[in-house]
């Protein structure tokens, strides 16, 4: 049996998925979709959402996803992954994103560009569709993939850009895209996540549990356990829900009821030597000789 279900829960509260339905809205996701659905209204072009690793932007992706997917005025469109050897196989990915038949080999750049554009134009204009690609890991983007999506943003009518573009990256990109000052001045959205302080990271452990089925009185976790998790993993969300996995799953084996700082303590220093064993394992460099 599932360590959740000992413990009266429904669904496993602490997986690294991004579900949308385990999605808190900390402050700072809040206001980055309520300002990000605002910018895709208005057809503003690009929007840029950074975060160092964990902070909640695949998440936030998938929330912003199910929300809009509903609406059928609006064309969304998620690319995983972006790392491509070259130009035309990151145009051929576009144009499979975006539904649209791949043409025959060999054809020039100009022409994909002229089939995107037309397809764009179509949706956009003619059928009235607010179109959005949404590019998560952004930072993986290559300089000529950044110069491509450029070129996209180019297409526009009088009154709107026609292709709504949101980069969900890490702060890696920031040098890449601010060295290509024709793509850094249409970013009209720039917005930084940031870990979470101990009450909103109490609140998404909480939020968590509820979603999952925990209705006892008695919290599952004492309000020192919040502290040693807040201490230990900064606030990240992705490190604290790794750690809070852990952290139920030994609750279970041992026996207890109630998630300590003692608990908190052990599954960290636990993590802490299986990490400098594994240091140790790593191959040593011979110097060339």
């Amino acid at each position: 049996m599932s360590y959740y279900k000992v413990l009266g829960l429904a669904n496993e509260p602490f997986s690294t998925s991004p579900d949308p339905a385990f999605f808190y809205e900390a402050r700072d996701h809040k206001a980055a979709l309520y300002r990000l659905r605002i910018a895709l209204r208005l057809k503003r072009g690009l929007s840029l959402i950074l975060g160092d690793v964990g902070t909640g932007k695949t998440t936030l992706s998938r929330r912003l996803y199910q929300m809009l997917s509903k609406e059928p005025s609006c064309d969304f469109h998620i690319l995983l992954n972006p790392v491509f050897k070259s130009e035309e196989e990151f145009l051929e990915k576009l144009m499979e994103s975006f539904h649209i038949e791949l043409p025959q080999k060999p054809i020039s750049t100009v022409h994909y560009f002229d089939i995107l554009e037309k397809n764009l134009f179509q949706r956009g204009v003619e059928e009235k569709k607010t179109i959005v690609l949404l590019i998560d890991e952004a930072q993986k983007l290559s300089k000529t993939s950044l110069e491509i999506l450029r070129t996209l943003l180019n297409y526009e009518t009088n009154e709107h850009k026609i292709l709504q573009l949101v980069l969900m990256s890490q702060l890696e990109l920031l040098p890449k895209i601010s060295r290509l000052k024709n793509l850094w001045d249409r970013i009209s959205l720039k917005y930084m996540l940031n870990p979470l302080g101990l009450e909103e990271m109490t609140e998404l452990i909480n939020f968590r549990l509820l979603q999952a089925g925990y209705n006892a009185k008695k919290p599952l976790f004492a309000s020192e356990a919040m502290e040693e998790i807040h201490r230990h993993t900064q606030g990240y969300p992705r490190q604290v829900t790794l750690l809070c996995h852990n952290v139920l799953e030994k609750l279970v084996m041992e026996n207890k009821e109630e998630v300590t700082r003692k608990i908190v303590q052990e599954m960290v220093l636990q993590e802490e030597r299986i990490l400098n064993a594994s240091k140790e394992q790593e191959p040593v460099e011979d110097g060339g000789r």
